[in-house]
């Protein structure tokens, strides 16, 4: 899954990625979460590129609150998403948003926007 999620950085266009500790660290913890969330031990094929598209929202969060995200083109972050029939908007042009109100609303997409698909793979624990 790690080179899943260098590829997406790569393509959001932050660079040097592959080096960051920090990669291994959200990449943990979001394995866990999908873990805890579906009471799995191993996460499932159907959720691995949600874990990618989570350890994206989290390593873009941390590095944004850190003030490390460089490389990162505010202008094209997404405005809306909507799951179903996939409609997707980007913020360009738009007068509305600022372009950190646009990467928010992106980085929560990626880290809570599918959190529902987790219902089909949830395992009941007694």
């Amino acid at each position: 899954m790690r080179e899943d999620v260098i590829s997406l950085l790569n393509a959001f266009g932050v660079t040097g990625a592959e080096a960051d500790p920090l990669i291994d660290f959200v990449l943990d913890s979001v394995v866990e979460r999908v873990k805890n969330e579906t009471n799995l031990n191993t996460i499932p094929e159907g959720l691995k590129k949600l874990a990618v598209e989570m350890v994206l929202g989290q390593y873009l969060s941390l590095k944004k609150n850190l003030g490390q995200l460089e490389g990162f083109d505010l202008e094209a972050a997404v405005k809306q998403i909507q799951e179903g029939d996939t409609n997707t908007v980007f913020a360009i042009g738009e007068g509305n948003t600022t372009p950190e109100q646009r990467l928010d609303t992106l980085i929560n997409y990626l880290i809570n926007g599918r959190n529902r698909e987790f219902i089909r793979y949830r395992r009941v624990v007694w």
